[in-house]
């Protein structure tokens, strides 16, 4: 059987930085693509099927949160933002915008892989590289589920609107409501939530949960400072509340 080799993208304007990640992603069974800016990220995104973005917050010339706006305008592409510590504010406004994950410099190497192999397994199961075994997930029982009018399925990752057409959802944002709506009228915790939807808990801070939380209210609820499906149980977590039924 081939192996499967993912290809992230790293866009960093620091050589050293870019060639310290090459050699690590190919030593993990990684297909790296190098990028100083963001013309040579474009030029990579149009000729190179890409399976993960490694984009550095801090670019000097521009603004790594606008390259990954820009790229999630037109792309449900999985996002891991490199930033320095401090940066909190930062990190937040791009969970809300753009990024399905951060990590902070100097990071470590482990923990930046384990990041990427999570994001990868909530993307596509099958480019996880086959070198290294991955961390075991639940069973799909049913391909989808629907609450209220909307249809979620959970093998082409997709969440149908009552009016028929598709809602755009980034990972992240479509693990969450997964754990969710798997099972209704329970109480998750925010480290339950990031351990189910990230399978780890380390490097986060305590906004993660809520701001995807956020996000996702604003695309799925009829009045997002009003829930009805998904309701903050104060003090404990969150709670998806709507009937939800095989279909």
């Amino acid at each position: 059987m081939n192996e499967v080799t993912p290809r992230i993208l790293v866009v960093d304007d620091e050589i050293e930085i870019r060639e310290l990640l090459a050699d690590l992603l190919s030593s993990h069974g990684f297909t790296p693509l190098l990028a100083a800016d963001g013309a040579q990220m474009r030029e990579h995104l149009a000729a190179n099927d890409v399976d993960l973005l490694l984009l550095d917050l801090r670019l000097q010339a521009e603004d790594g949160m606008e390259l990954a706006r820009a790229v999630r305008t037109d792309s449900d592409l999985p996002i891991l933002m490199l930033t320095g510590k401090g940066d909190e504010t930062d990190r937040i406004v791009g969970l809300e915008l753009a990024a399905d994950d951060f990590m902070m410099k100097p990071f470590n190497n482990r923990e930046l892989i384990a990041r990427i192999r999570a994001l990868l397994r909530r993307a596509k199961p099958q480019a996880v590289p086959v070198t290294e075994s991955a961390i075991a997930t639940p069973s799909v029982e049913l391909e989808q589920l629907c609450f209220d009018n909307w249809i979620i399925n959970f093998t082409s990752r997709t969440l149908t609107r009552p009016d028929g057409k598709l809602e755009q959802l980034t990972f992240a944002e479509f693990s969450l409501l997964e754990v969710l709506v798997r099972s209704p009228n329970r109480v998750y915790s925010r480290e339950q939530l990031l351990e189910a939807t990230r399978g780890m808990q380390a490097d986060v801070f305590d906004r993660t949960i809520d701001v995807l939380i956020l996000r996702l209210r604003r695309k799925i609820e009829p009045d997002s400072r009003r829930p009805r499906y998904i309701q903050t149980e104060r003090g404990l977590g969150y709670i998806f509340r709507e009937e939800v039924r095989a279909c």
